[in-house]
């Protein structure tokens, strides 16, 4: 499904791990056959971009549960949405491109994939007198724009809640009860209001472009309306799809970034705080070491000290 860019790390019966092929860093799979054609794997991924190289079956459908992180999907069509913790999206193989993309270059979830022609059966049986018909169910969430995304449903998050810190010596039993009972829930639940306003390509890659001039230019002071003209996408779409991408507004956003780098420039190189503090667009050395304190509890000096 994965394509040439799969590298195994390890395998047994009902397990196997492999991470993917990235230029930027660590994409590690860990998958269990739970029943026949289904499987479920968790995702632990530090990398903004994780690269396939073959095209997806056209029978798998996925139910993907994001833990931590965020995650970017760009459909086909040239559609993207952006799914965040606590989110649960199902959705076609088929209809996602072959490259993942994580903005923030981390993320953790579970996925539980269902090849339809893989499975012994298209009606999974759970009891004698409770049967769900799986290409009744991918239809009813994937049929209409071929996803549908949830938030903060608590019955989803508590059931996927469970999933992350399952004993190994009961682990494969187990899983079969939670993905029975995630099916069962799904096959009954409503869609309501669930799906999130989705993005076309080039606003996304004008959201992309402005994030790459602000981390570029980290000595700069830079207003929202400096970047609304300079990119030319009016403000309240810029605040709006760029916190959808990230995560949290410019402002925070590019604060955090700041602090983490300054992270880095004090424990690799001998710059003086003053000298590191002008780097990071701040005017003395005090204020960037009040908002280093705010972000990491110590002062730049305890920090590298420490």
């Amino acid at each position: 499904m994965y394509g040439k860019g799969v590298r195994i790390i390890s395998r047994d019966e009902n397990c196997i791990q492999y991470d993917l092929y990235s230029k930027e860093g660590t994409a590690v799979m860990t998958s269990y056959s739970v029943f026949p054609g289904i499987d479920l794997i968790y995702n632990d991924i530090h990398s903004q971009e994780v690269s396939v190289d073959t095209d997806a079956p056209n029978a798998i459908f996925e139910i993907n549960h994001c833990r931590e992180g965020r995650i970017e999907c760009e459909f086909n069509r040239g559609e993207y949405l952006y799914i965040a913790r606590g989110d649960l999206v199902i959705n076609l193989k088929s209809d996602i491109t072959k490259n993942a993309r994580f903005p923030l270059s981390h993320y953790h979830g579970i996925t539980i994939a269902i090849d339809l022609e893989q499975t012994t059966s298209a009606v999974f049986q759970i009891f004698d007198d409770v049967k769900i018909n799986l290409y009744q169910l991918r239809e009813k969430l994937c049929g209409d724009r071929g996803y549908t995304i949830m938030r903060e449903n608590e019955k989803i998050q508590h059931i996927f809640s469970e999933l992350y810190d399952v004993p190994l010596e009961i682990r494969q039993g187990y899983f079969k009860l939670k993905v029975m009972e995630i099916l069962l829930v799904l096959s009954v639940i409503e869609k309501g209001p669930f799906h999130k306003r989705y993005y076309l390509k080039k606003q996304v890659d004008v959201i992309k472009q402005i994030k790459e001039y602000l981390t570029s230019h980290l000595e700069q002071k830079i207003t929202i309306e400096q970047l609304s003209k300079q990119f030319e996408m009016p403000e309240t779409t810029m605040k709006l799809i760029f916190k959808e991408v990230y995560g949290n507004s410019i402002y925070a956003f590019i604060k955090e970034y700041k602090m983490q780098r300054a992270a880095i420039l004090l424990k690799e190189t001998s710059h003086t705080i003053g000298e590191i503090a002008l780097r990071l667009g701040y005017d003395n050395a005090s204020k960037f070491s009040e908002a280093f304190k705010k972000s990491f509890g110590k002062s730049p000096r305890a920090y590298r000290n420490s």
